[in-house]
């Protein structure tokens, strides 16, 4: 493909890859840092290293991508079609006899490009991290250290089981431990000690008391015994959770698997058959959307003509197309979901940007009578 492009093709393509690269570092950013924050909090409180923020944040990265790159496509298409304009070089090859359909070569190159990287994304970097990601946040939850160790927060576990401590010390010790356990409906228990230790065994993780007081209330007699102890084991393993087998979601489960085994994975995630090939065919129309954020981007403001107040209107007509064209993707999805038949329908917003765009291209392309607006073509003259 090389070969065949002219240097203009080739300075476009630079100037978009640079402001594209760009738009995807800065969005990119704000999405991982609200995330970020969040995620910060729940793992530390949690009592897990930094190591742990930082697989789970690497693991985010991929749907956060994928989430960004069509806009930064569009934001790129916008800004490198202004800056030529502004610049007067479209003044330039279209002087040459380069038409609009000519001039949007480096620009349906740059689209297809971007959507190959986004089909890497959407059939294979998504689904295996999302898959790895919730299988670490499965593991990291089910941990009884994860469900036990915090300071100064009433937990319950489970039904009926109330913990408390009051502080951790950095050797680990537990400091004024309070359990309550209420699952037997006939007795009451409640333990409280000065220290404790949660400790792991063969037989299942243990909570260690010493110095305490356990107390015993029979409901029947409504009799309440209690014992002093110096030292006490209680089992914690019947009401920590661990983690069991992964219910695999859509986003998580192989394109070829939802097309050619639609009812099966319907029927074990529970969603309907549209639902899974909505899901199946929407990962191949997220690379075409790149392309069409591209070009309409770019045919926007080439259609649009020369305004002294600048590109303002162009800009916000080319964002009001990207909003109809989503609005088409919500039209459809009912009809998709309750039929699998209509699956074709997942294209129609794709198609409907392309043909939008195309038609913007026609537009700029049809000789105008001059009127008191000038093209953005005869600027430069």
């Amino acid at each position: 493909m090389g070969a065949h492009l002219t240097k203009f093709d080739r300075y476009v393509l630079s100037q978009l890859f640079v402001l594209f690269g760009f738009f995807s570092l800065v969005l990119v950013s704000v999405y991982w840092i609200n995330r970020a924050v969040i995620l910060f909090d729940r793992l530390i409180a949690d009592g897990q290293p930094a190591s742990v923020f930082l697989e789970f944040t690497a693991l985010s990265l991929p749907n956060i991508v994928r989430m960004v790159l069509p806009m930064s496509a569009f934001a790129a298409s916008i800004y490198v079609t202004n800056r030529l304009a502004s610049e007067s070089e479209l003044v330039v090859m279209q002087a040459t006899g380069y038409s609009p359909w000519r001039l949007a070569r480096p620009i349906v190159i740059f689209g297809l490009l971007v959507g190959a990287f986004m089909m890497t994304l959407t059939h294979f970097l998504v689904p295996t991290s999302l898959e790895q990601l919730r299988f670490r946040e499965n593991e990291i939850s089910g941990s009884f250290s994860s469900q036990l160790l915090r300071e100064g927060e009433f937990m319950n576990p489970t039904k009926d089981v109330t913990f408390y401590i009051r502080e951790i010390t950095p050797e680990g010790v537990l400091k004024d431990v309070f359990l309550s356990d209420r699952r037997n409906e006939a007795r009451a228990a409640t333990y409280t000690s000065i220290d404790g230790f949660l400790v792991k065994e063969p037989t299942g993780p243990k909570l260690v008391m010493v110095n305490g007081i356990a107390q015993a209330l029979d409901e029947s007699t409504r009799k309440l015994t209690i014992t002093r102890f110096t030292d006490f084991s209680y089992s914690i393993s019947s009401f920590i959770e661990e983690p069991g087998a992964l219910f695999k979601p859509l986003d998580q489960r192989p394109t070829l698997q939802m097309l050619y085994a639609t009812e099966i994975i319907a029927t074990s995630t529970g969603a309907l058959p549209g639902r899974v090939l909505e899901e199946a065919h929407g990962r191949f129309n997220q690379p075409i959307l790149c392309l069409v954020a591209a070009l309409i981007g770019f045919s926007t403001l080439l259609v649009g003509g020369f305004s002294r107040f600048g590109v303002g209107q162009q800009i916000i007509g080319a964002i009001l197309l990207l909003v109809l064209v989503k609005l088409v993707e919500s039209i459809v999805t009912d009809p998709v979901r309750a039929n699998p038949m209509l699956w074709p329908l997942v294209y129609a917003q794709s198609v409907f940007g392309l043909g939008a765009a195309s038609f913007m291209l026609w537009l700029a392309a049809r000789p105008r009578r001059r009127r008191k607006t000038i093209p953005v073509a005869e600027v430069a003259a």
